[in-house]
């Protein structure tokens, strides 16, 4: 082997050694300032608010989950994650007082939203309800059906369901006008912006665990409507929740499409954290997973990143008005801020990293019923992997997967929005011959 054939190899293990080295330095620096800022959040709570809001970074709370059988919903990723200052005993202080009463609204005398979230009217639209709030969800009702072809049959019901730090615009600005005459007539569209997002309530004492979310699904959108039968459509983080519902509601959904769902195969008491390791490992680059690692691993430094950026949203909503000279943002930009860091960060663990425990029953009961599941994914996708889809399918085996060349996670969908539309069209058209 000449020295021209082997130069390339010495030196993509020497760029590999170098990122190893860098990556592991970046995020140990990381976990110093995580457990510092863990340490000054403690204090800022207590003095502004009389007590600290409870974080995972307690030694005592891990012992106490690990001598805990009972499943309570939350994911084993909140307490496991590894800090390096936090296992040599930098974090030592314990809970004054026991979180027992982690339940929908304030407790006591608290206030709605944390000092350091933000309190404006629209962050606390939903405050005005009391302890019976609901969901905020979007509605576009059938249109008035006078065609002789209709023969007055019942319309169907669709519900939509987005992903992780977004809201119901996801759906209702870019599929529902794409849609067709026949489904403008005979479909009712139904856009929620989940529990902790959007314009939905954000309560502080919440773990926003699956169950949490399907509850309040129920409560604002099943019941109030009176569905008795149902298609489902979601998105990334929606997948999970729409998953969960279904497998709750198996006789009254008719379909479900899942687009990226961020499925794993991992079982027991290591899917969690294996999901975490997949969805948001400890990674440079790209910038997207760096992002998703650096929310997802450090609780206090993501805290920081809400406090500086989401309580202050206004201000920065009103400079890139005036630097990009538009009078409306995008509907993505005003929805990265419509959440509290502890519904994003509580959601992101209990649904994305906790679903991974329960996902693999929900496929099993629906496979059993033969509800139709129809899968979408980007093939340049790299927020969920393209592993997640292809393990989908040996849990489901009836399950259609859909790959979509060069599309990633968010333009599997956008700008391709008509395609989109018209696939669900043929999904829930054909779903009755399929059961």
């Amino acid at each position: 082997m000449s020295l021209a054939d082997s130069s390339p190899k010495w030196l993509s293990k020497c760029a590999r050694a170098f990122n190893l080295i860098l990556c592991y330095l970046v995020f140990l620096i990381f976990d110093l300032l995580d457990a510092v800022f863990c340490v000054i959040y403690r204090y800022l709570d207590e003095r502004i608010e009389g007590e600290a809001s409870p974080c995972c970074c307690s030694k005592w709370e891990r012992q106490k989950r690990r001598m805990n059988v009972a499943d309570d919903g939350l994911s084993d990723s909140l307490y496991e994650r590894n800090n390096t200052f936090r296992e040599m005993g930098f974090v030592r202080f314990e809970r004054k007082k026991e979180d027992s009463n982690r339940k929908h609204g304030g407790v006591g005398g608290r206030s709605l939203n944390r000092w350091s979230d933000c309190g404006c009217e629209s962050c606390l639209s939903w405050a005005h309800h009391g302890s019976h709030y609901k969901l905020h969800f979007v509605v576009k009702e059938p249109l008035l059906v006078t065609s002789e072809n209709f023969r007055g049959n019942p319309y169907e019901n669709v519900i939509f369901l987005h992903g992780f730090m977004c809201s119901s615009s996801f759906w209702t600005q870019t599929v529902f006008p794409y849609f067709s005459e026949k489904v403008n007539h005979e479909y009712r569209l139904i856009a929620i912006d989940l529990l902790g997002f959007g314009m939905s309530p954000k309560p502080r004492d919440c773990s926003y665990t699956l169950k949490d979310h399907v509850e309040m699904i129920e409560k604002s959108v099943i019941q109030p409507l009176e569905l008795s039968s149902f298609h489902l459509v979601a998105h990334s983080m929606g997948c999970t929740i729409a998953l969960a519902l279904a497998a709750k509601y198996t006789a009254s959904v008719k379909s479900i499409t899942l687009v990226a769902p961020p499925y794993t195969s991992s079982e027991g008491n290591d899917a969690c954290l294996n999901a975490l390791s997949m969805f948001a490992g400890k990674k440079l680059w790209s910038p997207l997973s760096f992002g998703s690692s650096f929310m997802a691993w450090y609780e206090h430094l993501g805290r920081t990143v809400c406090l500086l950026y989401c309580r202050n949203h206004r201000m920065w909503e009103s400079i890139l008005k005036y630097f990009s000279r538009k009078r409306d943002l995008h509907f993505m930009i005003i929805d990265m801020t419509r959440h509290t860091h502890h519904s994003a960060w509580s959601s992101m663990h209990n649904v994305v990293c906790g679903g991974a425990k329960f996902v693999d029953t929900y496929l099993i009961i629906l496979t059993k019923v033969g509800v139709r599941i129809n899968v979408i994914h980007g093939d340049r996708d790299l927020v969920v992997p393209m592993e997640c889809s292809s393990n989908f399918k040996m849990k489901a085996p009836n399950a259609e997967i859909n790959i979509i060349p060069n599309a990633d996670h968010s333009t599997v969908i956008f700008g391709r929005e008509k395609e989109f539309a018209y696939s669900l069209e043929h999904v829930w058209e054909s779903c009755c011959s399929y059961r």
